[in-house]
């Protein structure tokens, strides 16, 4: 299975990957279309491209009381079938790392589905910050830059 990671020493804020993800999943270059979200915050000097992790043990999917959220067979990536989603957001109170949105327009929730294996996101990043990889340790990777982000955050905060 290929995962997306990421190096936030690389990102750049260039919102590259929200505007081709977004063009990608709708045509149009609304940053609120995308389905991944960079985080700049300029207190702590950190920029967190945000994308679903394709969670092997996925607790979206688990909870999901429509059955609108599987796992494709060919690209390892958990997907939402807007057709099965009845939009009561359970998958989003879930997901432990906050990657999936709600789409108020067509009420259903959303998240990356790995453009069919073909990240449009990692073709348009342009510091290399995002990368599709076969390296088993990229999932672990992203839940620990996420990890280090809060508590950095938290430090701020307090």
């Amino acid at each position: 299975m290929r995962f997306i990671t990421m190096d936030v020493t690389k990102c750049v804020v260039c919102r590259n990957c929200e505007y081709a993800c977004a063009f990608r999943q709708t045509g149009g270059f609304k940053r609120q279309d995308s389905n991944i979200r960079v985080e700049y915050h300029n207190d702590v000097r950190i920029c967190l491209p945000q994308t679903c992790m394709h969670c092997e043990d996925a607790w979206c999917l688990e909870i999901c009381p429509a059955a609108a959220i599987v796992r494709n067979r060919l690209t390892g990536a958990i997907e939402i079938d807007s057709d099965r989603c009845a939009g009561c957001k359970m998958c989003i109170l879930a997901c432990p790392f906050g990657n999936i949105h709600f789409d108020d327009i067509n009420m259903v929730s959303r998240k990356c589905n790995l453009c069919n294996g073909e990240p449009n996101c990692v073709s348009f990043c342009i510091s290399g910050a995002l990368q599709y990889t076969t390296d088993q340790n990229s999932s672990q990777n992203n839940r620990e830059i996420f990890q280090r982000f809060i508590e950095a955050i938290s430090t701020i905060n307090q």
